[in-house]
């Protein structure tokens, strides 16, 4: 201000940011009377909103980045997990209870199936991980989890839970929103060292354009909040809580992401996530969902197939990882199975035109260079249009498997896999195309 009393000719601007949030541009230009400076004319600019907006993006822009990494990173250790997984299990199958190495070697197949998990989360993160949405009543996936959370988290913690009346439809995934509150609840624990309660609530709102949050347009949402009592965070660690891999837990006791599979969970369900804390006063998780139409969907029993012992029938096995190409196709082989092997989908179409033998199944891994599997697949029905396809990948996103002509019987397997599931597989959809 002092300059502009000392250069009464100049325009000025700068930022004004108060405690309660908001933000405005400041402006001051001359008032020139007779041509002379007389006075300063000065404007002020809400830009509270658009400054929310653009922090945002930057997040979510980041976060993108983040999760497309964290989706690569996923995929490749997925093919490496399956022939760690596939060579264990191999190994296991042939040693009796008393071999020696069989507790090393079981050792090994558990670790393998503890790091799978973490790549799952990685592929809810980078939202890359293939669910089954249908509409479900929210309340009837929370109100069944009391139990199994006052077992996890301990006698400590006081659980309290408060459900709105009537069904909540929402379309999603239920097994990932059981994943959201276990996940939530865990950390809500860890925050609660010498004990609390942690209340889960579910309510029903309208968001109109007044009140609806920037990154939710207006309309009816299922709210699911989850508020605990523990020490609370600041500022600066509220802001950073869902990137992956970050933790505010001692060395050991957390791979920090738990939280960010929250955030990938509630991308794919169409939701978003807002969290409200402060230091020694808890914290508050509010997830938005958007309201379902139409009835709520039954869940669906597996029905249990009877698998043959020994397998009938060619296989044309492709997959572009050496190590996975080679234990699938040992497996698939002990299983009975003729099997081919291609490293890449014009490998396979060639062997295909120079096989003069029914081929029964593609088993097809999803993303390769020069083709993709759904393209082969495409390709190979064009030829032979009764053959089963089987895809797998590391991938699981929806888009990796586009609508293709190729028959009924498709199916997809997400790496890692055993051997076993592979064989299982592989006879349920060779029995289904023969009923």
């Amino acid at each position: 201000v002092r300059d502009l009393y000392e250069h009464p000719d100049q325009t000025s601007f700068d930022v004004l940011e108060f405690k309660d949030g908001r933000v405005y541009e400041r402006y001051s230009q001359p008032q020139l009377i007779s041509g002379a400076p007389r006075g300063r004319v000065w404007s002020f600019r809400d830009v509270t909103r658009g400054r929310l907006l653009e922090g945002q993006l930057r997040h979510g822009q980041k976060m993108e980045a983040v999760g497309s990494l964290a989706g690569g990173v996923a995929h490749d250790f997925n093919n490496l997990l399956t022939a760690i997984m596939g060579h264990s299990s191999l190994m296991l199958a042939e040693m009796n209870e008393q071999h020696p190495l069989r507790e090393e070697v079981v050792g090994i197949h558990r670790a393998t199936e503890r790091a799978a998990m973490l790549t799952r989360q990685l592929l809810t993160f980078s939202r890359q991980q293939l669910v089954e949405p249908r509409v479900l009543d929210l309340n009837a996936v929370v109100q069944p989890m009391q139990q199994m959370l006052a077992r996890t988290l301990g006698e400590t913690i006081e659980i309290i839970i408060r459900l709105a009346s009537g069904p909540l439809p929402v379309r999603a995934d239920s097994g990932q929103i059981e994943q959201v509150l276990l996940n939530l609840s865990i950390n809500a624990r860890d925050a609660m060292p010498e004990g609390g309660s942690l209340t889960i609530e579910t309510a029903r709102l309208r968001l109109d354009e007044a009140s609806a949050r920037v990154d939710l347009p207006a309309g009816a949402y299922v709210r699911l909040s989850v508020i605990d009592t523990g020490v609370g965070m600041d500022e600066e660690t509220r802001l950073r809580i869902f990137e992956p891999f970050f933790t505010t837990k001692d060395r050991g006791r957390g791979t920090g992401l738990g939280l960010s599979t929250v955030y990938g969970i509630m991308g794919q369900a169409g939701g978003s996530i807002e969290v409200n804390s402060e230091v020694g006063r808890g914290t508050l998780f509010d997830l938005f969902f958007p309201l379902a139409s139409g009835e709520v969907e039954p869940a669906e029993e597996p029905a249990a197939v009877a698998l043959p012992r020994r397998g009938v029938g060619t296989v044309l096995l492709v997959e572009d990882e050496d190590s996975v190409r080679t234990l699938l196709a040992e497996a698939v082989r002990e299983a009975g199975f003729r099997v081919v092997t291609a490293s890449h989908g014009r490998e396979a179409l060639r062997l295909a035109s120079a096989l003069a033998d029914r081929i029964d199944i593609l088993v097809t891994d999803v993303v390769m260079p020069g083709m993709s599997g759904s393209e082969l697949a495409r390709l190979l029905a064009a030829e032979r249009p009764n053959v089963s396809v089987l895809f797998i990948s590391g991938y699981t996103a929806d888009e990796l498997i586009p609508g293709s002509a190729v028959g009924s019987a498709q199916a997809f397997l997400q790496k890692p896999f055993s051997p076993a599931t592979l064989i299982g597989r592989i006879h349920e959809l060779l029995e289904e195309a023969r009923g």
